[in-house]
């Protein structure tokens, strides 16, 4: 009787929850202040279509002039207080970056869900573009994990000025399909692998729309040893999306570390840079590093 109370309550769960829960894990608590490593930012705050308020953080580039702007959607956990570490970097490469929450994230209103985090992201959108000096010919988005997959959809659907390009680290190809992989990994939920990830929504899979973000120059970038969200994930978006469109598969990395690199980091630079010059084959790989790709062209 044991043995089987533990999936019959799980399928109750995630059938009552619309399993949409499981993929956020907010916390409301700031971590960490920029400050205290002498960043400089500004409290950016701004209202999403339905009304809700959120919170952001904008970091001005550190250079006499800046090179363009980064949009940058954070994964699932926490908040921009500690996903800051993936971009605290840019502003001294010569970019503005914009980081904000998600409802229900940090200092952000609401409670998050799927069409609720791609209403924020399209806030966000809008919200960059009305700063000072940010015009969407010389912004980058770029999104980790969770907020690589909610970046891919929301770019595609995005209808205002077309930003210049997209990078999207370790993003999943759809809800249903992680969330079928996730309880295949685990022996009391292998089971039920299939009927369970029904109750997830695919409505904003990226996979349904990654092959709409062309002729915007994509980047995707996956981590070799990444656990949480296995590479092949961005290896089947690179397959549906079209040209021009960049493959990097980060060696020995694992999940939202490919960056930690500092050779990466450097490459990353120079395709913010290339593609704001309009050169949009400046996210090809030299063949020495820490990293395998694949051409921009089938």
């Amino acid at each position: 009787m044991n043995r089987i109370k533990l999936p019959a309550l799980l399928w109750i769960a995630l059938a009552l929850s619309g399993c949409q829960r499981l993929f956020f894990l907010p916390s409301e608590d700031h971590y960490w202040d920029p400050a205290d490593a002498g960043l400089i930012y500004e409290d950016v705050h701004f209202e999403a279509a339905d009304g809700t308020r959120l919170h952001g953080w904008f970091l001005p580039a550190r250079t006499e002039e800046a090179h363009g702007s980064v949009i940058f959607l954070h994964g699932n956990a926490q908040n921009i207080s500690t996903h800051v570490v993936a971009v605290w970097w840019l502003p001294r490469e010569g970019f503005n970056v914009f980081l904000f929450d998600y409802r229900g994230f940090g200092h952000s209103e609401g409670r998050a869900t799927f069409e609720g985090i791609h209403l924020d992201a399209d806030a966000a959108m809008r919200t960059a573009l009305e700063m000072e000096g940010v015009d969407a010919e010389r912004l980058i988005v770029f999104g980790q994990s969770l907020g690589a997959t909610i970046a891919i959809t929301a770019t595609a659907l995005w209808e205002g000025d077309a930003p210049a390009g997209l990078i999207a680290e370790s993003p999943f190809a759809s809800y249903r399909g992680i969330t079928r992989e996730k309880l295949g990994g685990f022996f009391l939920t292998w089971p039920f692998q299939y009927p369970l990830s029904w109750f997830v929504s695919d409505d904003y899979a990226p996979l349904d729309h990654v092959g709409e973000i062309a002729p915007l120059p994509l980047l995707l970038i996956v981590a070799e040893d990444d656990r949480t969200i296995p590479p092949h994930h961005g290896e089947v978006l690179y397959d549906a999306a079209e040209g021009p469109r960049y493959l990097w598969r980060i060696e020995g990395a694992r999940h939202n570390l490919p960056l930690a690199d500092p050779r990466v980091r450097q490459r990353f630079a120079e395709t913010l840079r290339g593609w704001l010059e309009e050169d949009l084959d400046a996210a090809r790989e030299p063949p020495d590093g820490p990293w395998t790709h694949r051409p921009a062209w089938p």
